[in-house]
C-alpha cells in the first residue's frame, strides 16, 4: 500500500465528525471550497499547484482491510462508521483552477461536491497537497522572475521535510519554471530533467584536487562539471585549466564549474577570467550555496558572470513563508448556502466562480468572485475536473503545466513581477455574492 494514498492521512476529528453525520443521517450533498485567506508576507501572487496529486488521491480513495482492522481495534468507532469506510470510494465532483494558474486571496481554486461525510473526510489530505505545492511553486516562481532567464535547478531534497516533500517540491518548482532537479526519483516519476555535479567529499577523498577532477571526468565524460571551491576557488579554476588539454586529448570537454561558497559574484568574475584566459570560454559557471530569490536578484543585477543557479533549502522549505493561510470550508449543504462568520475568518457562501479580466496590453487587470449562476463575460478560471468520482478533464503533461505557468507569469503587471510588495491585486466581490451573503446572514 502506498501510504501517500491512504484515507487515514486525515485528522481524527474528520472521522469523529463523519461518525456523527452517519448517526444523524446527514448525508446530503455538500460543497466545500479551498482558498487562501491572505497572501504570505512579501508575496504579490500565488501559483496553483498540486491538483494532479489531489485527483490521484481521490481516484484511489479507499480503506484497506488492515486499516479497518486497526480502526476497529481502537474501540473509538461504531460499526456504522466501519461499514461506511469499508465501502469508501470517492463519488463526487471536482472543479478547479488548472495548475500553473496565478490566483489571489479569497478565490477558490478547488471545489468538492459530494455527500457530506465523504467531502468532510478528505479535507486534510486535500489541503495538505494543495498547500504544499502551491507554496513551493509560488516561491520558485519568484526566483524564475528575477533570474534573467538563466536556468535554475532544484537542489533541495536533502533539506526537505521528508521524502514526499522533496519529490513534490521538485515537481512544483519545475512547474513554476525551474530547469530541472537533482532528485533522481523526480526525474523518473515526473519526467523532470535531472542535473548533478560532484560533492566536496569526492575531492577530499583524493590526495590531489587535480586528480579528483581527472577521475570525475573519466567517470562522467559527457557531464564534466567540476566543483572548484573545496580548498581555494581560484586555485581550483587554475587546476581545471591545466587539466583541460589532457582531457581534450581524450575527447573529453569541460562543460562547466560550480561555485558553492564565499562571495559568489567576486569568485565568478575571477573564475570567468581564469577560464577565458585558459581557452575555456565555453565552460559555464553554476552557482549554488544558500541561494534564494533575493540573492539571485543581487547576483543578476550585479552582472556576475554566472550562467545558471542551483537553489535548495530556501525554496524546498519556502523558508520565508513556510505555510499558507489556507482553508477548506463548507459553502453549501442540502442545497442551502452556508457561511462562516468568525472574526477574521468569515467566508463567502455558496458555489462560486472566479472570472479574470485583462487589460488592453494583455496583462491581468482584475478578478471577480461571484456566484456560480452569475455568469460573466470574462475568463472563467474554475473548470470541471472530476464527475461522479471519475476524471473527466484532459490530463496535461507537466511540461504543459509549466508552459501555462510561464504564460501566466508573463501576464502579471510589471510591478507584481518584482520582489517588492505592491498594492494588492484587485479582487472584486460581485454584488450577487454580497447579496447571497446578506441573505444567509438574515437566515442565521
Amino acid at each position: 500500500m502506498n501510504p501517500s494514498n491512504s484515507a487515514l492521512l486525515t485528522d481524527l476529528y474528520q472521522l469523529t465528525m463523519v461518525q456523527a453525520y452517519l448517526h444523524q443521517s446527514m448525508e446530503e450533498e455538500a460543497v466545500f471550497e479551498f482558498f487562501v485567506r491572505r497572501l504570505p508576507p512579501n508575496r504579490n501572487f500565488l501559483v496553483a499547484a498540486g491538483l494532479e496529486q489531489v485527483v490521484e488521491f481521490l481516484s484511489h480513495l479507499h480503506i484497506s482491510s488492515d486499516e479497518l482492522v486497526w480502526l476497529k481495534s481502537t474501540d473509538r468507532f461504531k460499526p456504522e462508521l466501519l461499514q461506511y469506510l469499508e465501502q469508501l470510494r470517492f463519488t463526487g465532483n471536482v472543479d478547479a483552477m488548472p495548475e500553473g494558474t496565478i490566483f489571489f486571496p479569497n478565490e477558490p481554486i478547488l471545489r468538492i461536491i459530494a455527500p457530506l461525510p465523504l467531502a468532510q473526510l478528505i479535507e486534510t489530505r486535500v489541503m495538505n497537497l494543495l498547500n504544499f505545492q502551491t507554496m513551493i511553486a509560488s516561491k520558485a516562481a519568484r526566483s524564475v522572475l528575477v533570474s534573467g532567464r538563466k536556468p535554475i535547478i532544484d537542489f533541495g531534497l536533502r533539506r526537505a521535510h521528508g521524502a514526499e516533500a522533496g519529490l513534490l517540491a521538485a515537481r512544483a518548482s519545475y512547474l513554476a519554471g525551474f530547469a530541472g532537479t537533482a532528485t533522481v526519483l523526480a526525474g523518473m516519476q515526473y519526467g523532470i530533467p535531472i542535473y548533478g555535479t560532484m560533492a566536496h567529499s569526492f575531492v577530499q577523498a583524493h590526495k590531489d584536487e587535480s586528480v579528483a577532477f581527472e577521475h570525475f571526468a573519466q567517470a562522467q565524460p559527457d557531464n564534466v562539471v567540476l566543483l572548484i571551491d573545496t580548498y581555494d576557488t581560484e586555485a581550483g579554476a587554475h587546476h581545471v585549466v591545466a587539466l583541460a588539454p589532457q582531457l581534450t586529448a581524450k575527447g573529453i570537454s569541460v562543460k562547466g564549474v560550480r561555485l558553492d561558497s564565499g562571495d559568489l559574484a567576486e569568485h565568478a568574475r575571477n573564475v570567468r577570467r581564469i577560464l577565458d584566459e585558459g581557452n575555456l570560454r565555453h565552460a559555464q559557471i553554476l552557482a549554488s550555496g544558500n541561494l534564494d530569490e533575493y540573492r539571485l536578484q543581487s547576483l543578476v543585477t550585479s552582472g556576475a558572470p554566472i550562467d545558471s543557479f542551483a537553489v535548495g533549502t530556501a525554496m524546498t522549505t519556502s523558508a520565508d513563508a513556510p505555510s499558507l493561510d489556507c482553508a477548506y470550508k463548507l459553502q453549501e449543504y442540502a442545497k442551502r448556502p452556508r457561511r462562516k462568520r468568525s472574526e477574521g475568518k468569515a467566508t463567502w457562501p455558496g458555489r462560486k466562480q472566479v472570472y479574470r479580466q485583462y487589460a488592453s496590453d494583455g496583462k491581468l487587470a482584475h478578478d471577480i468572485v461571484t456566484t456560480l449562476d452569475d455568469q460573466q463575460t470574462d475568463e472563467a478560471l474554475l473548470q470541471p475536473v472530476m464527475k461522479e468520482g471519475r476524471s473527466i478533464a484532459h490530463h496535461p503533461k507537466l511540461t504543459e503545466l509549466r508552459q501555462r505557468a510561464a504564460e501566466q507569469l508573463a501576464r502579471l503587471p510589471h510591478a507584481m513581477r518584482t520582489l517588492e510588495c505592491v498594492p494588492p491585486y484587485e479582487v472584486r466581490i460581485a454584488e450577487a455574492l454580497q447579496r447571497l451573503a446578506q441573505a444567509v446572514d438574515r437566515d442565521v
